[in-house]
């Protein structure tokens, strides 16, 4: 396959929000490990983004959906439209004014509608992706990270972790920390971690 098809082909693995390692991707893909991380690169040039977990539980995940850039109308397009026009009205053989002029009423409607849709997605600290954005950064800067969630009997518990995956399973997010106070591996669900909170001590795995 080409390059362009194989990076196609790694994003739809990829979509499936499971984790591959560089390694099972490049077997897949029939082409070296360095080939998986060029192929990286050129889609989040092309605006899709794709985490990369270091250490031993390590790979690549696309943690968010992703929509291919939409291509739509600028205030230029419809500037040279309405030019165009005023040069073609002054043709007496232009018999298509009427259509015209309902063509760029189209698609200034089309430019204000897909402006009003435009804007940023905001994270706020109980939702999930507030959650993901904490635990990847202290999964890729190596730093712990407080937790305050609820235990299967409903109790709120506090614990200092260090995560080192993250992973879907029964459709819900979930974090594999290491867990100081128990001192070995937990797997938390995102739902059940009440706060979180980024701390500034590393770890190492």
């Amino acid at each position: 396959m080409s390059k362009l098809s194989n990076a196609l082909t790694m994003m739809q693995l990829l979509s499936n929000k499971r984790k591959y390692s560089v390694k099972e991707l490049a077997e897949i893909l029939e082409v070296s490990e360095r080939m998986i991380r060029i192929y990286k690169q050129d889609l989040e040039k092309a605006g899709i983004y794709i985490d990369a977990i270091k250490g031993p539980y390590g790979g690549y995940i696309l943690s968010h959906n992703f929509f291919l850039p939409a291509r739509g109308f600028s205030k230029y397009d419809i500037l040279l439209l309405k030019s165009s026009y005023e040069l073609l009205k002054e043709n007496q053989d232009f018999l298509f004014n009427k259509e015209y002029q309902q063509l760029i009423d189209k698609v200034s409607g089309i430019y204000k509608s897909t402006k009003k849709k435009a804007g940023s997605v905001i994270l706020k600290e109980g939702d999930n992706k507030y959650k993901y954005n904490i635990l990847s950064k202290a999964i890729k800067e190596e730093k712990k990270v407080w937790i305050n969630f609820l235990s299967l009997d409903k109790k709120a518990k506090e614990r200092i972790v260090h995560p080192c995956d993250l992973f879907i399973y029964n459709n819900e997010w979930y974090v594999s920390a290491f867990c100081e106070l128990r001192s070995e591996i937990r797997h938390f669900c995102f739902t059940r971690i009440i706060e979180l909170k980024l701390l500034e001590e590393s770890y190492k795995i």
